[in-house]
C-alpha cells in the first residue's frame, strides 16, 4: 500500500525556501531520499526559529521525531529552489504531526516533489521521558502565535 498525506484546508503555519545543495544529489542525478528527510528538518527548524525557538526549546518544550512518512511525488535537482509548506494537525496531550509539502516551480510550473509528515513528540531530557505540551507550543501549531 502506497503512502497517502492528505494536507488540511488551512493556511499553512510557515513556508520555507531551501535550495537543493549539490550534497542532496544522488547516484541518480536527482535529490535522494536520504536529503528529503534533511530538506524536511531543515523547514522545521525554520519554523520554529521564526519564532525565536529550537527542537530543545520550543515554547518550553523539547522535540522528538517518533516517525516519518515521505511520499514521493517527483524529482528535484541541482540548481531547484524547493517552496515547503508545513501544517500542524493531530494535537494530543504529548505529542501532534507535521506535514510538509514540497514543490518546486520550473520554467513556470510547479511540481510536487514529495509529501512528508513528521510525528512529533514533547520530551523532557532531564526525566527521558514524554512530557506534556505547553500551552504556548499548542498556541503556536494552531496558527495562534
Amino acid at each position: 500500500m502506497r503512502v497517502k498525506i492528505k494536507f488540511p484546508e488551512v493556511k499553512e503555519l510557515y513556508t520555507a525556501t531551501i535550495p537543493v545543495r549539490i550534497g542532496d544529489i544522488n547516484y541518480g542525478g536527482h535529490v535522494g531520499n536520504d536529503a528529503v528527510l534533511s530538506i524536511v528538518h531543515e523547514a522545521r527548524m525554520m519554523l520554529l526559529a521564526t519564532h525565536g525557538y529550537s527542537e530543545l526549546n520550543a515554547a518550553g518544550n523539547s522535540l522528538i521525531m517518533a516517525d516519518v512518512m515521505v511520499a514521493y511525488r517527483g524529482e528535484a535537482f541541482y540548481g531547484d529552489v524547493l517552496s515547503v509548506k508545513i501544517y500542524a494537525e493531530e494535537l494530543s496531550t504529548i505529542s501532534f504531526d507535521l506535514l510538509y509539502h514540497i514543490t518546486t516551480t520550473r520554467n513556470g510550473v510547479t511540481k510536487d516533489i514529495a509529501h512528508c509528515k513528521t510525528g512529533m513528540a514533547c520530551f523532557s531530557y532531564e526525566t527521558r521521558k514524554t512530557a506534556a505540551m505547553t500551552d504556548e507550543l499548542r498556541l503556536l501549531l494552531t496558527g495562534g502565535k
